[in-house]
């Protein structure tokens, strides 16, 4: 136990990826949500900055560390933090005061290492990165260089701010620390939907796809379902962390892989475009149960299935439409030229994304198992959103709401709740009585908005262009 505390007691950096600034938030979530599948806490050493890349971690060992960067897609590196300052004479303090019985055995004779420079916001020539380097000489480095493949990588880290526009001349803050292990970065790039054998008009882009899994704690031997599917991206997602993975839809195109082809140059699908098809490029087919075609409004399910994590996007009605089929509770009123006069039930109806989101929470209530997570993204028409237009349920609790900007009016925020309770009769939510989803009723709600934008150019009215659903 003593072993332990000693190494949980080090402080621990975490360098993270900047290509989503205003979408920091998920980053938190993500970092809370991979501890927690070890019973760690997330503890911050001080108060961080939301726009800074660098995280300082306390409480943790080492072993949490490297398990939180095996999944993560946010995190890029990850160091045991030996010393940190806002100058130079603040690091070389902090590094002295570092216990040298941690320092030791990285530092021995026999061992090789490497110190590389890294600075935010700001580039630096060769010759001021090894000036750098060189003042680190008070450390007791015994080893040999390698710059190929050394034993032991260290780095020293520059915070310049994130104002590309004001550049200090001195960093804001300079961490030094040992290399412990890179994040998963590389997961956005060989599962980009660009690669990916079976795509659609909205498949969700790779990067967001693992932070839903991950918001989720999809781990293997999960089941986790996606009501409204699609091409299954986040199937795919879900499957690389050994989740089997299930889903619905009502569009039996999309379901079958058949007709017009939403790639580039390519006129009809392929009889092998299919979601089973893109599991099996990434080698996880084996954890396809299967897909269906389904109305969401409508779950085919028994009342005792159960999943372990719901992972979803429902279509906004932006570049889907937002469907769900007739009953002869819908039956409409036959015309009166309609010689037989027999009432006609429609094969499809709107469905208004206030019924989608109400039906999807009381799923969600009824399905997961105690502790599963509901992870969905919500449309925003950003003038009138507070966040007291976020659904919530009796059983539901809301752990995240994180915001990815669409264009100058709309946005999406991305949901992560977690069952806490079971559902009672009195739980089911209905959003005719609920007015948080006032903004959803209505045909085309979110649609209209999304394109009502009006922007001044050139002193003319012109319509803001709409962008991808991904």
């Amino acid at each position: 136990m003593a072993a332990y505390c000693g190494r949980a007691c080090r402080q621990y950096l975490l360098h993270l990826a900047h290509d989503n600034v205003d979408f920091r938030l998920p980053v938190q979530t993500e970092i809370k949500a991979l501890l927690s599948l070890r019973n760690r806490p997330f503890d911050t050493s001080e108060t961080f900055s939301e726009k800074s890349p660098f995280w300082q971690l306390n409480g943790l060992s080492e072993d949490d560390i490297r398990s939180v960067m095996s999944r993560t897609v946010c995190g890029k590196s990850s160091f045991e933090l030996w010393g940190h300052g806002t100058t130079t004479d603040e690091l070389r303090k902090s590094l002295l005061e570092y216990p040298a019985e941690n320092m030791a055995p990285y530092l021995q004779q026999h061992s090789t290492y490497k110190i590389n420079v890294y600075t935010f916001n700001k580039t630096l020539v060769f010759k001021d990165r090894i000036k750098k380097i060189d003042a680190l000489d008070f450390l007791p480095f015994k080893g040999t260089v390698n710059l190929k493949d050394p034993e032991h990588i260290f780095c020293l880290l520059e915070d310049y701010g994130s104002d590309p526009n004001d550049i200090p001349e001195d960093p804001f803050h300079i961490y030094f620390g040992r290399w412990i292990a890179d994040g998963q970065r590389e997961l956005i790039r060989s599962y980009s939907v660009k690669k990916r054998h079976f795509i659609g008009n909205t498949s969700m882009d790779a990067g967001l796809s693992f932070i839903m899994a991950n918001h989720a704690k999809v781990k293997a031997d999960d089941l986790v379902y996606d009501p409204f599917v699609g091409t299954g991206s986040l199937l795919v997602a879900c499957s690389h962390f050994g989740a089997y993975v299930c889903g619905t839809d009502i569009d039996y195109n999309t379901i079958h892989g058949i007709g017009k082809a939403s790639r580039k140059n390519q006129k009809w699908r392929g009889p092998d475009e299919n979601i089973r098809a893109n599991l099996r490029q990434y080698g996880t087919d084996r954890l396809y149960v299967d897909v269906m075609v389904s109305d969401a409004s409508k779950p085919l399910w028994r009342k005792t299935a159960q999943f372990d994590a719901i992972v979803t996007d429902p279509p906004y009605g932006i570049r889907e439409s937002t469907r769900r089929t007739g009953s002869h509770k819908d039956i409409i009123k036959p015309p009166e030229d309609f010689s037989s006069g027999e009432s006609h039930v429609p094969v499809s109806m709107a469905y208004h994304l206030s019924d989608i989101f109400a039906d999807l929470l009381n799923f969600a209530a009824r399905h997961l198992v105690l502790g599963g997570r509901l992870v969905y993204w919500l449309p925003i028409y950003r003038p009138e959103y507070c966040e007291e237009m976020v659904p919530l349920h009796p059983c539901l609790t809301l752990i995240s709401n994180c915001e990815q900007t669409l264009s100058s009016h709309t946005s999406r925020r991305l949901i992560t709740m977690e069952k806490t309770k079971e559902p009672e009769d009195s739980d089911r939510l209905s959003h005719l009585a609920d007015p948080r989803f006032t903004p959803y009723q209505g045909h085309n709600s979110f649609r209209e908005k999304y394109f009502s934008g009006v922007t001044k150019k050139n002193g003319k009215d012109a319509k803001a262009t709409p962008r991808n659903k991904e």
